[in-house]
This record gives C-alpha cells, sequence and structure tokens, in this order.
C-alpha cells in the first residue's frame, strides 16, 4: 500500500483539495446535528403533549363521578396521536417537515381533523431541511468535481503527462487509484458524522449499512461520470464546466421538470378539499330530517337500528350519525386522493432508476421512514384508532347508557407502535445499478487517455 501514501503526500500539498476535504466534514457533520436536534425536539415536543393530554384527561374525568352523558364525553374529550421519529430520522427529514407528527382527534368526523393540520408556509418548504440527504444529493457531487476535474488536465499543465503515458500498464492504474483516493476521502467527509449520529441516536446496524451502501453507490457513479468527462483531453476549465452542467442536469433540471410533468400527468388535488367537503356535508345534516339521517346511518350500521326513536329536540346518537355520514360521504374522494398520491410516488421511484439524484433521496427517505409511506401509515393508525375511540362511545350512546368516571377511565387509548426504518430494496437495486455503470465507464475511460 505504499502508492497510497504516496497519493496522500501528493494530494496534501494541495490546500484546495485539503479545504474542500475540511468544508466537506463540516458540512455533513452540521447536518448530522441538524437532524438529530430536530429529532430530539419532535421527541421532546411528544412528551410534553403527552403529559399536557394527561393533565386534561384528568380534569375531564372529574366531570364524570357521579355519572354523565356519554355523547358530552366524545364530544369534548380529545385524545392524542403521535408518530414517534425512527432511528434514521436524523439523516432525511423528508415529510415530517411539512406533516404534522402529532395529532389530537375527537370521536367527530375524521378527515377534517386529519388535514386541517397540513397548512404551512409554502416559502419555508421550498428550500427544504438542512440535513444529511440535501448534503449527499446536492453538495457532495460538486466536491467530486472539485477534487477530479484537472485528474488529467493537471498532469498535461505540468508537462508530465507524456512521461505517465510511456507506462501504458502503469497509467490507467494510476488514474484510478487517484480517483479512488479522493472519492474515498469525499465518502469519509461525508460519513464520519453520520456513524456518530447512528451512536447517538441509536441507530440500527441494518439501517446504518444500508446508509452506507447508497452513499457509496451515489459517490462511485459521480466518480465514474467525473473520470469519463475529464480522460476526454478537456482542459481543467472545461472538465469543470462540463462537470458541473451534468450536475445541474442530473440533480436540478431533469427532476424539476419530471416533478412538473408528473403533476400534471397524476393531479392530485390537496387535503384541505377533503376537508372542506366533509365539513360541507356535516353542516348540511343539521336542515335535513333527523329520521332521514338516521336512517341513512343505520343502512351501514345495522348493528345499532334497534335503538329508540328520536325524542324531540336534540339528541348526541343524531349528532353523531351525521358525523359518520360526513366521512362516509367523502370515502370516494379519500380513495382517490390517496391512489394519487401512491400514483406519484411510484413514478418517482421510478424516476430514481433514470436519476441517481432522486434514487439516493428515496432510497433515505424509505430508510428513515419519512417519506409518504410512512405518512400515510400513521394515518391509518390513527383511523383505526378513531373507529375504536367510536365503537366505545357508540354503545353508549345508542343504547342510552349512563356514562360514568370508570367508564372514561375505559376509553381506548392510542397506541403508535414502534416507528422503525425500512430497507429501501428497489432504489437500492437501481443506485447499485447507476455505481456498476459509472465504475465500468470510468474505468474504459482511463484507458484511453491521449496527450491530446
Amino acid at each position: 500500500m505504499s502508492w497510497l501514501g504516496h497519493e496522500w503526500r501528493l494530494l496534501s500539498r494541495s490546500r484546495l483539495a485539503l479545504a474542500a476535504l475540511a468544508l466537506l466534514l463540516v458540512l455533513s457533520a452540521l447536518a448530522v446535528i441538524s437532524g438529530t436536534c430536530e429529532v430530539a425536539r419532535e421527541h421532546a415536543t411528544i412528551a410534553r403533549v403527552a403529559a399536557l393530554q394527561q393533565e386534561e384527561l384528568d380534569a375531564q374525568a372529574r366531570k364524570y363521578v357521579q355519572g354523565a352523558d356519554a355523547g358530552s364525553a366524545a364530544y369534548y374529550t380529545f385524545q392524542t396521536t403521535w408518530d414517534p421519529p425512527s432511528s434514521a430520522a436524523f439523516l432525511a427529514i423528508g415529510l415530517r417537515d411539512v406533516s404534522p407528527y402529532v395529532l389530537r382527534v375527537r370521536a367527530l368526523a375524521l378527515q377534517a381533523q386529519l388535514h386541517e393540520g397540513e397548512s404551512f408556509n409554502p416559502e419555508l418548504a421550498l428550500a427544504g431541511r438542512f440535513d444529511f440527504a440535501f448534503v449527499l444529493v446536492y453538495l457532495a457531487p460538486l466536491f467530486i468535481v472539485a477534487l477530479l476535474h484537472d485528474l488529467v488536465s493537471g498532469e498535461r499543465q505540468a508537462g508530465r503527462l507524456s512521461t505517465l503515458l510511456a507506462m501504458p500498464s502503469a497509467a490507467p492504474r494510476l488514474w484510478l487509484r487517484r480517483a479512488g483516493l479522493r472519492a474515498g476521502l469525499v465518502f469519509a467527509g461525508l460519513v464520519l458524522p453520520v456513524l456518530v449520529g447512528a451512536l447517538a441516536n441509536g441507530m440500527t446496524w441494518m439501517a446504518l449499512a444500508t446508509t452506507l451502501l447508497s452513499t457509496a453507490a451515489y459517490l462511485a457513479f459521480w466518480t465514474g461520470l467525473a473520470l469519463v468527462v475529464v480522460t476526454r483531453g478537456g482542459s481543467s476549465v472545461a472538465n469543470a464546466t462540463a462537470l458541473m452542467g451534468c450536475w445541474a442536469v442530473l440533480t436540478l433540471i431533469v427532476p424539476t421538470l419530471a416533478n412538473a410533468a408528473l403533476a400534471r400527468a397524476v393531479p392530485v388535488g390537496e387535503g384541505v378539499e377533503l376537508m372542506l367537503a366533509q365539513r360541507q356535508t356535516v353542516h348540511a345534516a343539521w336542515d335535513l330530517p333527523r329520521e332521514d339521517t338516521m336512517a341513512r346511518f343505520f343502512r351501514t350500521h345495522p348493528q345499532w337500528q334497534d335503538t329508540a326513536p328520536l325524542p324531540a329536540g336534540f339528541h348526541w346518537k343524531w349528532y353523531y350519525a351525521f358525523q359518520q355520514l360526513g366521512d362516509e360521504s367523502v370515502a370516494p374522494q379519500v380513495a382517490a386522493y390517496r391512489q394519487g398520491l401512491l400514483t406519484r410516488q411510484r413514478w418517482t421511484e421510478r424516476l430514481g432508476w433514470l436519476l441517481p439524484g432522486v434514487g439516493v433521496q428515496a432510497a433515505l427517505h424509505r430508510q428513515a421512514a419519512t417519506d409518504l409511506q410512512a405518512q400515510l401509515a400513521y394515518q391509518d393508525r390513527i383511523s383505526a384508532f378513531h373507529a375504536r375511540l367510536r365503537s366505545f362511545y357508540y354503545t353508549f350512546l345508542f343504547k342510552e347508557l349512563r356514562f360514568g368516571s370508570e367508564d372514561f377511565a375505559r376509553q381506548p387509548r392510542f397506541e403508535p407502535g414502534v416507528t422503525e426504518s425500512v430497507s429501501p430494496v428497489q432504489q437500492m437495486l437501481g443506485l447499485g445499478l447507476w455505481a456498476a455503470l459509472g465504475l465500468l465507464f470510468g474505468r474504459t475511460a482511463v484507458r484511453r487517455v491521449r496527450l491530446g
């Protein structure tokens, strides 16, 4: 391995190269620290909300010591749901930056409660979160460009290229060694903070291995692409310009155009539209005959049809019946909305086979459980809990049972389960293919270096 020490001594003479590597290490460390702080903030928020929730439940429970109406308890009692971050979430914040990870729900119509927390400032969300995924996808290729753009042209300008080309078998190995050392140092600058962050966040070995492999594959692609460009005989400036053009096209222009085309091909409304449609149905129910509302409710919930007739005036079971019908009225729109989101997600994953930047970003978000699937899974857990909550209160409402403090203590509680990372197998295969192609073409390119 004497060549490694020799190449390192040559590289260490370049202050620009050392400064670039140091800057990359700092940026990666800042990204990991930023992600870790965000995850810690989310854990603190969940703990604080849980404590406040318990205080509120204790205060509500004192109202039902002598017994009361279950409809009132269902209306005034909020239940907290939460989605704890995974151990790898510090690497890629993903949709957790714009989607609620804590949501309080009642036994009322669910869709309005699910989507009224979607409002956020689009200007703040536009730039995205500064996390490891951002550094890897957008910044790491620039450091590869900075370290490799003069790999061959620098030797030509120094007058050493003719001597190197006089050794046909040694020259290709020389280019590969130098490129490999530089790419390896970029890899080290990226992942050293990740290793510390993984230890601090309790990241699993499988998630860490997937992250390291994704990072290595992405850098391998850019290293191979850089070798293809820098061995074509251009000057250092021309090489840097060409590689910067490749970076702009592959990480900015094409993904943006593809996203715009996907949004046009698969139009998806907003959750706020579902909320408004559901609320409109609920509000309109106040002006409809109560018997018609109950008849519609019993058609889909026959287990409650043997109930006493509605008395004159307001009754809670009628109120919760049209709340339920409000959710059922938008069920087709909800299904279409989710299907549209999933269709876009599938096409984005397919796009990752064509664009390594999209592929590695999707891989990190899937690994961190911060992507669309994780968000929809949280909504599914809320929906399942909400169904149990409704069923619990319906027993008291439709059988007109007295509701006491013991009953209040028995109401369902949300259980978030364990949020763990999921290995992004499909994205890893795509990245592996791009890495193999990049290294293959790069290895072939170094054999064709000419004096020029």
